[in-house]
């Protein structure tokens, strides 16, 4: 990472450079001695004092004296006392991307590629073109990326060394079931496009779509039984079944202007947190670690899951269709109401109109969007998205710092700044 520095503050016997970190606050390092994200030692006055400077979301970072009391930094500043830096304004933010948040588990999600395709089978020529198509769509592989981190930082608290057989595995079972529920959401969304690309059922029929992803769950249960670990197995069952009950909840209701907001989070908690909270409570349960962190890492999943999801629905009215790699409003357009339709709704009677007419007037669709921009449901959404991550910062309180922690607390950081 290239130092470039942009203020300098002096801790008495001491120079900090302040230079940026990409986690959209700053960091602090000193001299040649990068540490991990938001630490940094002094190397003052013979005593090595180090600081700690403590993300607030969205605002600045704080510096944290910890030596004993009657040893002070500036001015008296002790263990009771933190310096505040707002600077927002100093240097020019760096943006996040998934790709450096993985870095540190690059190796395990390179053997999770190479396993992919075999681990679908050979049985039959159209179902592995299937899987090679939606597998080499572009996709981030972020639950078992998630999956790595959480395992590797866990491993750590429980003293282990390297990741279980069982981790890898878990990491290979999520990806497919996430795959096998895409294939399926593309069917029942009748979805000509996918990250960019024709889906499987526009390829090879619906009738190849639905088997292909009826096989991918049932490749993946068959791994899932032979981890031998009920616990795990339940919490993945349960998965496949919040998939369905999620699907079955959103066709319930299609223009349905009295969903609640409550209902919303439930169906996204269905469709999209259930799964990722399962894969990261389940990387922690292959690393043994106790219940209370287990249970941690399961609401880290759930709010970072639904933080995601609520991000997703406002890029459906904030990006073309290019960017989407889909039709923009495209949500709105089927009916099925998110969040940000949902606050707006609170404000904007003329869009209840348009919605429980189900857009039949020519350019009804496009006068909706702009209802929900001007009712403030985008900028409500987004509250709620940080909201959330917030939630999911502070379920990450439980683990040891590491560059795995560190990374994780990126993960909550790139998904709000997709919506800044």
């Amino acid at each position: 990472m290239m130092m470039t520095s942009c203020r300098n503050i002096d801790l008495g016997t001491s120079v900090l450079d302040l230079i940026s970190c990409g986690c959209g606050r700053r960091q602090f390092l000193l001299g040649n001695f990068p540490k991990s994200v938001c630490t940094a030692r002094s190397y003052g006055g013979g005593g090595g004092n180090l600081v700690f400077l403590r993300r607030d979301l969205g605002r600045s970072c704080r510096a944290v004296p910890t030596k004993p009391k009657e040893i002070s930094l500036v001015n008296g500043i002790g263990e009771a006392k933190t310096v505040s830096f707002d600077l927002r304004q100093e240097t020019s933010k760096q943006p996040i991307s998934l790709s450096s948040l993985f870095e540190v588990v690059a190796d395990d999600l390179q053997t999770l590629n190479d396993n992919l395709l075999s681990i679908v089978g050979a049985e039959n020529p159209v179902l592995i073109s299937a899987a090679e198509q939606i597998f080499g769509a572009g996709g981030k592989r972020m639950r078992p990326g998630l999956v790595f981190l959480v395992s590797r930082a866990t491993a750590e608290l429980a003293g282990l060394k390297e990741l279980t057989t069982e981790h890898r595995r878990l990491g290979e079972i999520i990806e497919m079931i996430h795959t096998a529920s895409l294939i399926h959401d593309d069917v029942l969304d009748e979805s000509d496009m996918r990250r960019g690309k024709e889906t499987v059922h526009e390829l090879f029929g619906t009738r190849v779509a639905v088997l292909a992803g009826d096989f991918m769950f049932a490749q993946a249960s068959w791994y899932l039984a032979n981890l031998e670990n009920l616990e795990v197995i339940k919490l993945i069952s349960q998965v496949i079944k919040d998939f369905a009950s999620g699907e079955i909840k959103q066709a319930s209701s299609l223009f349905d202007c009295d969903v609640t907001l409550q209902d919303y989070l439930l169906k996204s908690y269905y469709k999209t947190a259930s799964l990722v909270a399962a894969s990261t409570k389940g990387a922690a349960i292959f690393s043994r670690v106790q219940t209370d962190v287990t249970e941690q890492m399961y609401e880290f999943g759930k709010n970072l899951g639904l933080s995601f999801q609520v991000v997703d629905d406002i890029l459906d009215f904030t990006q073309s269709s290019e960017q989407l790699g889909k039709p923009a409003g495209s949500d709105l357009g089927k009916g099925n109401l998110t969040a940000p339709v949902i606050f707006a709704l609170e404000k904007e009677p003329r869009l209840r109109e348009i919605i429980e007419s189900e857009f039949c007037e020519e350019g009804s669709l496009e006068e909706a969007i702009e209802l929900v921009r001007e009712g403030g449901g985008i900028r409500r959404a987004q509250e709620l998205a940080r909201e959330k991550a917030d939630e999911a910062l502070k379920n990450l309180q439980c683990l040891p710092q590491s560059g795995f922690r560190s990374a994780l607390e990126e993960m909550v950081m790139f998904n709000l700044e997709r919506i800044d």
